[in-house]
């Protein structure tokens, strides 16, 4: 067989990555983000900060607890579509407004560790269908977890609810607010919530370290040496002593940047969601958690089986109990006026019967007295 003679450029197999590179273009991505912590801890900020803009709407401080009457952690949805040259991310924000809230916050954490779990579900079951097309992807590719700046380590409500993410999702804890802390302070912060992580076996995100560009694990290396992630928000400008116009929180002593690495770990913690390892994020989840998560449904549930949810909203069943116990009232009531409807029957019944027994009485008086008369004139009639 004659050699087959190719061209220095090659049959064109380099050229997939350009091609994929087209297609992913045109499609998009889509990106879910969520944000979990106290209220308070700036997570609406950060996400505005984020993305360099309001995709989030301000809570009003008034209005904060107003929602502690109902004592529930709600879920809300934030949508939004960004685009840089000429390539579209769909945005997906979760916040969960109302965790950690209260002074009871036992099983706080079932609202959001069942919304992940209905996500995977969601799509597992859309996967099942004979028509894929147009799959509607919600999975959460990364939690943000919001840890307070109190200077003393992971509370026992962080150790629970981090333990339940870390195995459902790319968990990455923050150190909100770090301008409140010195940066001895914060380095102390920092060590106790690593020793805590280890010491709980907590499972949070870490980034491919190795590579084959010495630059690039270098940037990797010193990206995953900020973990826990210490952030400032603000979209604010403001200027600084030599004239610079920043992002950051003007204080007496000075300026707060945003983006100044030896200020806080934001442009660290930007270039691991966006510019460098989203695409790892998102793979993690579909590789890694959503296919735990349909390994262990596959094992334990027949095939079309629906789902057991474990949770249960107190807010709805605070409204069952309430329209359980107004039915039930209601019942009453009306048993109730059906007692008196039929006593009152009962009662007329009584007096029909008694008044039919009079007449029965008339009657038979009447029929009495007829017969007597009747006697009286055959007597009379056979006398004569």
């Amino acid at each position: 067989m004659a050699p087959v003679t190719v061209s220095s450029s090659g049959i064109g197999v380099a050229h997939l990555p350009n091609q994929r590179h087209k297609i992913i273009t045109n499609r998009g991505s889509n990106f879910t983000v969520m944000v979990c912590g106290e209220s308070g801890l700036g997570k609406t900020t950060f996400i505005n900060t984020l993305f360099t803009t309001a995709i989030k709407d301000y809570k009003n401080p008034a209005k904060r607890h107003e929602k502690q009457l109902d004592r529930t952690v709600e879920i809300e949805i934030t949508k939004a579509e960004l685009e840089e040259q000429m390539f579209r991310v769909k945005l997906s924000v979760i916040d969960t407004p109302g965790f950690g809230d209260y002074v009871n916050n036992y099983d706080s954490w079932l609202p959001v560790v069942e919304f992940i779990d209905d996500q995977h579900e969601n799509y597992m079951r859309q996967e099942q269908q004979p028509t894929r097309q147009g799959i509607i992807d919600m999975r959460v590719h990364v939690c943000l977890y919001f840890i307070r700046p109190n200077g003393h380590g992971l509370k026992p409500l962080d150790i629970e609810i981090m333990k339940r993410l870390g195995s459902r999702v790319n968990l990455i804890p923050v150190i909100a607010k770090a301008d409140t802390l010195t940066p001895k302070d914060l380095a102390q912060f920092k060590q106790r919530i690593l020793e805590t992580i280890d010491a709980q076996n907590i499972r949070v995100y870490s980034c491919p370290i190795e590579s084959d560009d010495e630059e690039v694990t270098k940037r990797n290396r010193d990206i995953m040496s900020a973990n826990p992630f210490s952030i400032i928000g603000s979209t604010q400008v403001v200027r600084t002593r030599d004239g610079r116009q920043v992002l950051g929180r003007e204080y007496s002593w000075g300026v707060a940047e945003v983006e100044n690495e030896q200020h806080c770990d934001f442009k660290k913690l930007r270039n691991l969601l966006i510019r460098t390892h989203m695409l790892d994020l998102i793979a993690t989840t579909e590789e890694v958690h959503y296919e735990n998560y349909r390994q262990q449904q596959m094992a334990s549930r027949k095939f079309g089986e629906p789902k057991v949810s474990k949770y249960e909203n107190p807010k709805h069943r605070e409204k069952e109990d309430q329209l359980r116990k107004q039915f039930t009232e209601q019942v009453k009531s009306e048993e109730n006026r059906f007692r008196q409807w039929e006593q009152q029957l009962v009662a007329e019944r009584d007096r029909l019967n008694k008044d039919l027994e009079d007449q029965h009485a008339q009657i038979k008086a009447l029929e009495s007295e007829l017969e007597q008369l009747y006697h009286q004139q055959s007597r009379g009639n056979l006398r004569r």
